[in-house]
This record gives structure tokens, sequence and C-alpha cells, in this order.
């Protein structure tokens, strides 16, 4: 069967994509970087789910699903109003994104599911941060989108439950691949408003520990409480939330924190995942 063997929270700010395409790598954030990218590099994984939120590329305010999952073979990058990034075109995993739909709405989660999905920076950037800029990804790629635009997003719990849906899918899926989960955005920041430049350190830092060991407090916050620690655009911290409920039993690779970047604070962390002999919750 198929195992994740690592889950990994990632910001998904554009200047890093465009800066480390550049060939920009001695600054203190692509230093913080780096050890989760060669770390990556030894897991030789042959699959990462990705779970982002699209910026108005695929999807507008007019039809934004809640939740939805790529189902096609290959996932082009997204002209974002300046060009698609210079970036390769993502090779799909069409036989896990069709196990994961069967395995996951019959669990109660209603995936929109996309047999054609271009793919932004939400996407690309974690890719280009994780494996540099290579002539093709390394790896298949599994989308998996999450609203965090327009109001009724997904709350906490609902986005850590979803990830444990996709962990137990992972794992009855009859293949030896080696899965990657990567949960993008944030972290604390807020593009527009009375705002607009928030930055919340503390919670950030804390964030980063609790995600680990105390998920729970993360999962009990409302959307409003994650808006007003994090931000409007902060809130992109439930992707991270999906991530982790896919893992069971996580140990702490590396951490790496920066403000500002991009007048964002740009975090990682890096989750190797080791295998239990306890069943997985069938809950929902």
């Amino acid at each position: 069967m198929a195992e994740i063997v690592a889950g990994i929270g990632v910001s998904h700010i554009p200047a890093l994509g465009v800066a480390m395409t550049a060939g920009a790598s001695s600054t203190e954030v692509f230093e913080k970087f780096a050890p989760v990218r060669d770390w990556v590099r030894e897991l030789e994984l042959d699959t990462v789910i990705v779970i982002y939120n699209d910026h108005a590329a695929a999807f507008s305010l007019e039809m934004l699903p809640t939740f939805a999952i790529g189902a096609a073979g290959s996932y082009v990058p997204a002209d974002e109003g300046y060009g698609a990034r210079d970036v390769p075109v993502a090779r799909g995993n069409l036989d896990l994104s069709w196990h994961l739909v069967d395995s996951v709405i019959p669990a109660g989660f209603d995936l929109a599911v996309c047999q054609k999905l271009d793919v932004d920076h939400g996407l690309t950037v974690p890719l280009t941060v994780l494996f540099g800029s290579p002539a093709d990804w390394p790896v298949d790629v599994v989308p998996i989108v999450v609203n965090v635009v327009q109001q009724p997003t997904p709350s906490a719990q609902r986005c850590f439950d979803l990830g444990a849906a996709i962990g137990r899918a992972v794992a009855s899926f009859p293949s030896a691949a080696r899965v990657g989960v990567i949960g993008t955005g944030g972290m604390s920041h807020q593009l527009q408003g009375t705002r607009a430049g928030h930055i919340n350190t503390e919670f950030d830092l804390m964030f980063l520990e609790a995600i680990v060991d105390a998920p729970e407090r993360l999962t009990a916050m409302s959307n409003l409480e994650l808006i007003k620690e994090a931000g409007s655009e902060g809130a992109e911290l439930i992707m991270w939330l999906v991530m982790r409920g896919a893992l069971q039993n996580p140990t702490v690779v590396h951490r790496g924190y920066h403000v500002p970047v991009s007048n964002t604070a740009a975090g990682i962390l890096a989750l190797a995942e080791f295998p239990v002999t306890a069943d997985r919750s069938a809950g929902s």
C-alpha cells in the first residue's frame, strides 16, 4: 500500500518563487528553507498532494467550491495577469486522484472534481521552494483546492478532518508510492483594509509549535479568531491543518520562520511521518 512519509507546511508567497527561479539563495529566508529542500531530495517521493488555494486562476467569486480536487493527467501553470510562471507543467497521478475521490467523498467530504485545472502560484511556488527549477518536476502532483477567499470558508476542524480522510485514503491505495502532503499559504498577513500589513509573530510561532503536538488548540479556533490573529490572508493556515490531519505520528525535521517577506510572514515546517499500528479513526 501507499504511505505518507512526510508532511510539509510552506508559504506560497509569489515573491519567493520569482526570487528562487532567478537564482537567489544567499538571503536569510532562503537559508531557512534550504535544509527542507535537501531533506525532500533524500525522501525520493513519488507523489505530492498539494493543498492550496486558487487566486482567481481556475475559479472566481462567481463559482468557488469549498473543496476541489484535480483529476487530470497534467496541470498547466496559469496566467495570473502577467503571464504564466516559467515552471514545468505538473504531471498528475490519475490513479491516486480518483482513489481519493472514491474514498473521501463517501466519507462525507464533497470535493468538486476538476478534470482540467490550471494551477497558480499557490501550487507552483511551494514546488519551486522544495524542488528548485528543474526541467520537469520530479514528482507526480495531486492538487486539492480549499476556499480561503470567500466566506463562509471551511472551519479549521473541518480541514483537519479532511486531512485525516486523505490519510486513510492514501493508506488504502494499492501502490508502493511514497507520498508527501504539502499544506501551503500563510503565515500571518493581511493585504487590504485598515489592518493591511498585519503580522503576528507571536501567533505564528505558537502555530508552528501547536500544529505538531497540540493541533486541537488550533482546530478549536473559529474562522473569526483565525482572521483576528493571523489576518484575513493569514487564515490560509487552515490548509496546513489539512496536511497535519493526514499525519498520525509526525516528528519535526525542520522549522523556519522569517519576517517580513513581501509584507508577509513566511514559514516552513517539515514533518517526517512514521508508521503506527493503531487504526485511523473512521469518523469524518
